[in-house]
Formats: C-alpha cells, structure tokens, sequence
C-alpha cells in the first residue's frame, strides 16, 4: 500500500504512460490489489485490477460454494454487493475521458456464471474495471491514490467485508430449490414449470423486470397441476408442468400466448428472488427457432424440411449467404439439433409461414412434387418420436397442428385452459395430407475447417465484441442479432474469446461442431471461464458463460466458415 502511495506521488503531473509504472500487486490490510492492464490512454479501454482477499477474512463458508451451483449463485451475490457498494461510493469524477471511472460487471434479474467473482478454497477474487484519472493526458496522481487506497477499501468494506448471512443463505435456498425443480423436470418427462403465482410479463419490451401493475399471476390448469416438495419449503410448489413432446400454445391475440413462451424460453436461466420467474424453470437445453431472412448457412443438411429446389441445389449441404425465411429457419433446426438442444421453442409470429403450415386447400392447389418445402407440422412427430426433440409452439392461426399436439394450453385473459380434449376432437374434421415420409433422417457430421477463422486486421489481431449481438473477428462482422436466449453482452464477449482461442491453439479443423461444444463445456467446467482469455491468469475481462446452443448459432453465422 505504502509502495503504491509512493509509485502515485512521484507520477503526479506525468504523461499518461507513466501509470504503466504501477503494474503489479499491493498487499493491503485486508487483501492484496493487483493491478494488471493499465489503459493507454484516459479515453481507451478502463485499467483492469483484481481485489484478492482470504476467504478467512469474510464469512463465506464452504457449504456455499460445495456444488457450482451453490458457488455461482455466492459469486454473483457478491457481485451484486460489490456493484451496490460502488453506486453508493460514487463521487463526481474530475478529469478527462473515463477518469474516476470504476466498475464490475454486475448481474441482472438473471444469474449466470461470470469472471466479475471467483470463488475458491482460499481466497475470493473481484475483478474491477477502472478509468485511472488524468487531466488531458496528465496524470493526477491525487486523485488515484484517492480512487485506489480510499474508495476501493471503501467499496470493499461495505460489500466483501459487510456481507448479511441471513440474505446470502436465503439466495443459496432458492439455488438449491431451482436446482431441485429442474432435476424434477428430467427425472419426470417435463420440459417445463410455471409456478403458480408467477409474474410472467415484463414492465416494457426493452426491460427485464417484472411488471409492477395491473400484472395477473400465473395459476396452472387443474389438469396440468403438479405440486413438487422442493428443499428449504414446509409447503409443496405448485405450478403447471409442459410434458416431452409436442404441445400447442394457441389463443386470440393479446392474451398471453407470446408472454408465456418468452418466460419459458427465459426459464433456461435461474432468476434472482422477487423477479417473478424465479420458478419458471425449463430444461436447460432448450432452444428458440425462429426465422432468419438473409443469414449465412454453410453446410447443413436442410433436406429434411426442403427439398427439389431450383437449378438443382443441394440441400443435404446447403450454403446460402442470403438465406430465405423457410431455409433459415430450416437451418436453425438443424443447427440447433446439431448442438444438443432437445426442446425447440417456436412462435408463429417469428416464423415462416409456408415453413410452418400447408393445408388442405394448399395442398388441393399445389402438388407435393412442385412444393419443395416439407412443412414443420410433418416433421414435429417424427422429431418427437424418433429423436426425443421436444417442441413448444405457439400457434394462433392455423388448427392443424392439433393432429399432431400432444397438448392444447388455451390462453385467455392471460390464463392457461387445457383444451387438449376439444383440439383432439375438432382435429378428426381436418382432411389434410401427410408428407413428411417415413422418418425425419440422420445428422450429417459437419466439421469447420482450420481456416474459418482468421482475426488479422492488418499487422494486428481485431476481435472485439460489440453489444449483445455483433462480434468483430478480423475483417468480418459477425452478427446474430436473432438470437434470442443470448441475453448478456458479456456473454457475448466471452464467445468472442472462445473464437479466438479456436484460432490460437488450432482447435478447428479435426472437431466436429458437437465435439467442439463438448470440448468447450469441459474446460470451463475444469479451467474455468477465464481460461479462453488472452490475460486467464490476470482479470479475464467482463465475461459471462454462454450455453453451447448460443456458442454454435454465432460459429454458424460467421461468414468465413468452411465445412470440410
């Protein structure tokens, strides 16, 4: 601390390249800073620090980081605190560009495993962001020293060093109690719960939180109901379960059917207490499908779904640069099936309809022979029984899909109706024709080639995330803006890591894309996040995990990908 003192003092009024001289750590009372990239200058990219303190030193115990879950959710607790502490501390920053500037990368309503905390045996590490202070391009040695020996402690004194036992224990229950329900839903063919009570809509369409007013709490079909005994709860959990297979989300507009499938297509992440959906949980390999006009396909065997297309292309290895709303769509089941997902979330709104329905009448009109599209609705049987692919749809417009439902919800006034019974029976007036074939087909072996990724941008490496759905990787922008399960920028800076890593250590050219995915999974189970960044023994950067179902849909929208 007093070296740090010193090295700031005798730095006051330099050019700004002399805050390098402070790289390295300092042992302070309580816990040791290091201080590991320092900025070029006072408008780049904020200096990263580490704050590392002896787990002795607070009052986590062990039992709250003896499973990941149990870990993660104390991590991102201690996020949330460190984040609260620093609002609290905040002072008007004097100097140029982002000078005063400090930061962690605080979770939302959702938790998912992030680089902000790290949480071992030993010791529990923060990694913080900081604008280190200059006046044009001066440094003001004052006004660090007061940001690095004052406010920091302070942020650390009211957060790591004041943590409430009683709320952290209450945050651990409803880990283990989510954790238990999503065991629930394996062991008992469930692809879905919505607990009675819920709060499924949001306050706007740019916000996360729950609706404050006006909002009605979900209650489950008496026919749907199951009542699960959950840890840490006297009384059992109520709630509707959505069984494997194919169930039909269908009512009149404005009455809840989108704002019921965004909660469980949601439910692959846990919410934190108070959000609502904190027992809204759905399997965690869960995908949404949608449409896509004009995205990169490369390599995938769409023929299940299209077919005879004009001038002969190929669709067991179809590549487009302008996909089509059927072929994209088309492209996105496939990816998705490719990557493990075993539920597919699907709401016509998003969809193409001519990949979603052909009717009777179509049918009439037009020969199958001249239809090169083999309908969705042909094919969700054959992935339900063949593939164990489950499948939520919403579907207000077309009543065909009700030959094939396994379950009918009826939302009306924003409350859920089985009317499996009524849809089976109107189902038996329907005329239509099958024309899925026999079976759905095998998965073609798709592997990217080494030179799929290259992030040369003239003498230097470019990769750089920007937001929640564009990356830059060399030359090329990679955009996945119709992702909808990515819901973290810093997840989005973490697949961009991950790309790079590939590139550096040579990983393509010999994986298969699942084999990538599981080779991904295993080291950051084993080596954690930081272990696919350029700085993994320093602050990694503000990064969060990605499930292996968003990882695939970005691999596969990079534009330079080449399949063997």
């Amino acid at each position: 601390m007093k070296e740090l003192k010193k090295q700031l003092e005798r730095i006051d009024g330099k050019g700004y390249k002399a805050y390098k001289d402070i790289k390295g750590h300092y042992n302070f009372n309580d816990f040791t800073l290091a201080i590991d990239y320092v900025q070029g200058d006072p408008f780049a990219s904020p200096s990263r620090i580490r704050i590392i303190v002896p787990r002795t030193k607070t009052i986590v115990e062990r039992e709250w980081f003896e499973s990941s879950v149990r870990r993660v959710r104390t991590e991102d607790w201690i996020a949330r605190e460190v984040g609260g502490a620093i609002k609290k501390t905040e002072k008007h920053a004097k100097g140029t560009g982002k000078s005063g500037l400090l930061f962690i990368d605080q979770p939302g309503q959702k938790v998912i495993e992030r680089a902000a905390v790290n949480l071992t045996e030993e010791v529990i590490t923060i990694c913080l962001s900081i604008g280190l202070p200059a006046q044009g391009r001066k440094v003001l040695g004052r006004q660090a020293l007061d940001l690095l020996l004052h406010r920091i402690p302070d942020v650390m004194k009211k957060s790591v060093f004041a943590l409430n036992k009683d709320l952290i224990v209450k945050a651990l229950f409803l880990a283990d109690q989510q954790e238990a329900i999503r065991d629930y839903l394996t062991e008992n063919g469930y692809v879905s719960f919505v607990a009675n009570g819920a709060i499924l809509p949001r306050e706007s369409g740019v916000s996360d939180r729950p609706m404050q007013q006006k909002a009605v709490q979900f209650e489950s079909p008496e026919s749907m109901e199951v009542s699960l005994k959950i840890p840490h709860r006297s009384e059992p959990l109520a709630g509707m379960a959505v069984k494997e297979g194919i169930t039909l989300i269908v009512g009149g507009g404005y009455h809840g059917k989108s704002t019921l499938l965004h909660a469980m297509e949601h439910g692959v992440y846990d919410h934190i207490s108070g959000d609502g959906r904190e027992y809204v949980l759905t399997n965690h390999h869960a995908m949404k499908i949608r449409s896509e006009d004009g995205r990169q396909v490369t390599g995938v065997d769409i023929s299940p779904f299209i077919n005879n297309l004009p001038y002969g292309k190929d669709t067991r290895s179809f590549t487009s640069e302008n996909a089509s709303g059927s072929t994209s769509q088309a492209a996105n089941i496939i990816e998705a099936l490719e990557a493990g997902a075993d539920t597919l979330l699907i709401d016509e709104d998003t969809s193409a309809t001519n990949f979603m329905i052909r009717d009777y009448r179509m049918q009439q009109l037009v020969a199958k022979e001249k239809e090169p599209i083999t309908p969705f609705i042909d094919r969700v049987k054959q992935l339900s029984t063949e593939r164990h692919i489950s499948t939520v749809l919403v579907m207000g417009g077309s009543g065909d899909y009700f030959e094939v439902a396994d379950q009918v919800i009826l939302m009306e006034n924003y409350r859920p109706y089985d009317v499996t019974q009524k849809a089976k029976e109107i189902a038996q007036e329907s005329g239509r024709q099958k024309e899925g074939g026999e079976t759905f087909g095998d998965a073609r072996k798709r592997v990217p080639e080494r030179s799929s990724l290259n992030s040369q941008k003239g003498k230097k490496s470019k990769v750089t995330a920007r937001g929640l759905h564009q990356i830059q990787y060399g030359h090329t922008e990679v955009s996945f803006l119709q992702v909808e399960q990515l819901v973290d920028s810093s997840q989005t800076r973490f697949a961009a890591d991950v790309l790079h890593f590939l590139e550096r250590n040579h990983t393509l050219g010999n994986k298969s894309i699942p084999e990538l995915l599981d080779f991904i999974d295993e080291r950051i189970n084993s080596e954690g996040l930081g272990s696919f960044s350029l700085f993994q023994d320093q602050h990694p950067g503000d990064i969060a995990r990605i499930r292996r179902t968003e990882m695939a849909a970005i691999l596969n929208r990079i534009r330079t990908l080449k399949i063997k």
